[in-house]
């Protein structure tokens, strides 16, 4: 028991990754991809609480609701918008990766190809949904 015990203390050194200077952790992309995935869910919920909030005002007080509505209307509040969506997005297709990590046998081993995936998709969908929502902003603030 001790040899056994010896020969996997003396087995080979890990050798561990150079530290990125600058950042606080070793991880690479999955990691970042796991920080942001908490990110985007904590944003998602302060949106709901928020929009519940709101709602509720209507029964409060129907003429602060509509002064939150026409708050809301602002253009610059599209820039909120887009920001909401790309969070959305990101952590609906990071949930699904996720869960097929968890749920497939051969998730763990597609995982690194499954986030590029995420992110390209993410990509795809985010770019033309930023174009046109930003034009929108800046026709309604700079007029034509």
């Amino acid at each position: 028991m001790a040899s056994t015990t010896a020969t996997a203390a003396e087995g080979h050194p890990r050798e561990e990754a150079p530290r990125a200077k600058g950042t606080l952790y070793r991880g690479d992309l999955g990691m970042w991809s796991w920080v942001a995935h908490r990110i985007t869910g904590v944003l998602t919920f302060f949106f709901l609480f928020v929009h519940v909030l709101d709602t509720a005002l209507v029964r409060v007080s129907p003429n602060a609701y509509d002064t939150v509505i026409n708050t809301y209307k602002h253009p610059l509040m599209i820039v909120f918008e887009l920001g909401l969506l790309a969070a959305v997005l990101f952590h609906a297709f990071n949930g699904i990766r996720v869960m097929l990590v968890d749920f497939w046998s051969r998730g763990p081993r597609l995982q690194r190809p499954m986030l590029w995936t995420v992110l390209v998709l993410w990509l795809v969908l985010i770019i033309p949904a930023a174009i046109s929502m930003i034009t929108r902003a800046a026709t309604e603030l700079f007029g034509g």
